[in-house]
């Protein structure tokens, strides 16, 4: 099955989309994309999970098709948890497998931690724990983020046609047009005279607080479910070896495994990603 179905999910106070792959008698599957992406990121990965999952894409608040948030609040990471957490409650899933990439995957790494008893397994992407704080930028990122926006920010780029989005985050990303693609294609949104980004832009404020490497440890450490990380080769640089293998043990159950490739591993090496997470599975 290689298209997917839509689906909404409502929530008490906002509305989340997905793109649904599998049939539903198999067991789910709950995927999280990277920032500034959406439920495309799996677009080319979970039609090869299908056979075994019902994968769930779930749209992130203000990105792909989910809600924005209300003007002037802030997307933590944080918050993100307690969405997902919700999410799965709402899709009634009383145990699942959480996949997740990039910021995704910090936001399934302490949706584990928070919720043990309700994750069967934990599969990260380029991830684990959230981007954390060293104390060097905490004051000027805290104002930062506190700072109020002007109001005559510049608008919206708006692209001629989808061709043109595709090709600005290919240059952004790294990505060959064909593989950020799918991830373009449910991020526009048609608007007079042209195609824009259909995410919010407050996702590009900076976050005021971020916690301490140590309590994201002590978070980590609250992870009971078998874990699965693959990491880019060479290392991403927000993603160094060192820190990673800090985090990686403080994790009682884990597997690290590196793959030759960028940040965007799900979409270069679908194939490779897809014998990685089955492999993992427990029989």
């Amino acid at each position: 099955m290689n298209a997917p179905r839509e689906q909404r999910i409502v929530l008490p106070h906002l509305a989340l989309s997905a793109q649904v792959w599998g049939d539903d008698a198999l067991s789910p599957l709950l995927a999280l994309h990277g920032w500034l992406d959406n439920a495309g990121s799996f677009a080319l990965l979970a039609p090869l999970l299908a056979r075994r999952f019902r994968v769930i894409a779930l749209d992130l608040p203000g990105h792909g098709h989910a809600d924005h948030l209300a003007p002037g609040a802030s997307y933590h990471y944080l918050d993100y948890v307690g969405v997902v957490l919700a999410a799965a409650d709402a899709l009634q899933l009383d145990r699942y497998t959480l996949l997740g990439h990039s910021l995704g995957a910090g936001i399934a790494a302490l949706a584990a931690a928070a919720m043990p008893e309700r994750i069967e397994r934990l599969l990260l992407i380029e991830g684990l724990g959230p981007l954390g704080d060293d104390g060097s930028h905490t004051l000027q990122r805290f104002r930062d983020a506190l700072t109020p926006r002007d109001d005559k920010r510049k608008p919206l780029r708006v692209f001629r046609d989808i061709e043109q989005a595709v090709d600005a985050r290919s240059m952004v990303s790294g990505l060959p047009a064909e593989l950020a693609r799918p991830i373009v294609e449910r991020g526009l949104i048609e608007t007079e005279g042209g195609w824009r980004w259909r995410s919010d832009p407050q996702l590009t404020r900076p976050s005021a607080v971020r916690l301490a490497e140590p309590q994201i440890h002590a978070l980590l450490r609250g992870i009971e479910a078998p874990t699965a990380l693959l990491l880019a080769q060479p290392a991403t640089s927000y993603l160094p070896s060192a820190l990673m293998q800090a985090r990686a043990a403080c994790v009682a159950d884990i597997v690290t495994t590196s793959m030759a490739g960028g940040h965007h591993l799900q979409l270069e090496h679908p194939q490779a990603v897809a014998a990685w997470a089955l492999a993992t599975r427990p029989d």
